[in-house]
């Protein structure tokens, strides 16, 4: 791989330990992809942040490169943590737990990261323009950046955000450069009249089965509707990512790469061409309904963490309901939508019925030893793809209203 004098003189420890480790690890990851160099990058998201994700030895990483002198050169946001900050202890978090979450916290801030704590970062943090060269992880982030705004990252993960927001440097490769972003695959929405695309569990089920469809190529979706709103392809994205590891996904005349048929497949023909029928809408659903119905005990929405619009469209469908005695009902969010939510008193319209909004964090990266979830229904189908394997829990998916429904009477009904 070929260096700059500049970067050389990062890699032989000029700029302190922190700097040659981290650049000694990107140039590994270069040469393990083929990169022939490396290349500046102008703000990164960091995923490493959840004690339950990264363990001991990403909290021994972490400070270790604080330990060593590290800050970040670019800015650097952060994705969810293992613990609400100030209600770890309502939510059953276990002292030593929350002391290591707490730990892991500390040495990212040390390093000078951004607290913005969500795995929303496209919408609450330091947002890149179109054709931006970035380095963000989590997966749905990822996703959304690459394919809605048009920004450009490889699929980072946990230690190679840090070294990168240490160095500002990444391999040049994968979705950075051009002729890695092409449609590969055309899949054609049959029918969009049938489709039901006032209904919000929608758009996660078409991302879940294009996640399934791609089969780790870049997918070019037809006859998503103009009223594609961006919580929408949150929801979408996030469920591909979950699915099939996209990383990237174009929709025609609506993301900025695929205004056109011949923009999105850069003047190429598509290697596949497949349909996505009502019928394929039905398999998806029934993939992520793992319980089908009885007794609930966890209603959650907010994977990816939920917008403001999202929290207010449940207040509406709430209208002063009840959540059922023995029901928890949780809402994730970050700090920037809860206090908004605290501002314009959602919050407390939220709190008299009994759904707790939690703060910066994600309940999929929890201890959970406290907590005996058997049944929950959810509207993410991120959370229904990961919750079975993850929490041991039965799943029920679907929109904002069947969560809402499901609260309120305690259980959902058998199909």
């Amino acid at each position: 791989m070929r260096l700059t004098d500049e970067e050389k003189r990062m890699l032989d420890g000029k700029y302190g330990k922190a700097v040659a480790m981290a650049m000694t690890i990107l140039s590994k990851l270069g040469e393990l992809y083929g990169a022939e160099e490396l290349m500046p990058i102008s703000q990164v998201h960091l995923d490493g942040c959840s004690f339950k994700a990264v363990g001991e030895a990403g909290l021994e990483f972490t400070e270790k490169m604080v330990d060593y002198g590290g800050k970040v050169c670019v800015p650097a946001t952060t994705n969810p943590i293992s613990r609400d900050m100030k209600r770890w202890r309502e939510f059953r978090i276990p002292p030593a737990f929350a002391e290591k979450s707490r730990r892991l916290e500390d040495a990212c801030m040390r390093l000078g990261a951004v607290p913005t704590w969500t795995c929303a970062p496209y919408l609450y943090g330091i947002v890149p323009r179109f054709g931006q060269q970035i380095a963000w992880a989590e997966s749905n982030a990822i996703n959304f950046v690459n394919s809605v705004i048009g920004a450009r990252t490889a699929r980072y993960g946990d230690f190679a955000d840090i070294c990168a927001a240490v160095t500002g440097r990444v391999p040049k490769f994968s979705l950075h450069l051009t002729e890695n972003r092409r449609g590969e695959v055309l899949l054609k929405i049959k029918n969009p009249r049938l489709f039901d695309f006032n209904d919000d569990s929608t758009y996660p089920l078409i991302g879940y089965i294009v996640g399934d469809m791609a089969q780790g190529r870049i997918p070019v979706i037809e006859g998503m509707p103009e009223s594609t709103t961006p919580d929408h392809l949150k929801g979408l994205s996030a469920a591909a990512a979950s699915s099939g590891n996209v990383a990237l996904f174009h929709i025609l005349e609506i993301t900025p790469e695929a205004f056109t048929y011949e923009a999105a497949f850069q003047g190429k023909q598509p290697l596949l061409i497949q349909e996505i029928s009502e019928e394929e809408i039905l398999k998806a659903r029934q993939s992520l309904n793992t319980g089908e119905g009885g007794q609930v005990d966890l209603v959650i929405i907010g994977c990816p963490h939920a917008s403001y619009s999202e929290v207010e469209k449940l207040v509406q469908i709430m209208n002063g309901k009840k959540v059922r005695k023995g029901v928890e009902f949780w809402v994730q969010t970050n700090r920037t939508v809860h206090r908004w939510l605290e501002q314009t008193g959602l919050l407390d319209a939220l709190s008299a019925s009994g759904v707790k909004v939690l703060e910066d964090t994600c309940v999929l990266n929890w201890a959970l030893d406290n907590w005996q979830f058997r049944l929950l229904v959810t509207n993410s189908g991120k959370f229904a793809h990961y919750a079975p394997g993850i929490m041991g829990s039965r799943v029920v998916f679907g929109g904002i209203e069947k969560c809402v429904e499901a609260a309120v009477t305690g259980e959902v009904r058998r199909a």
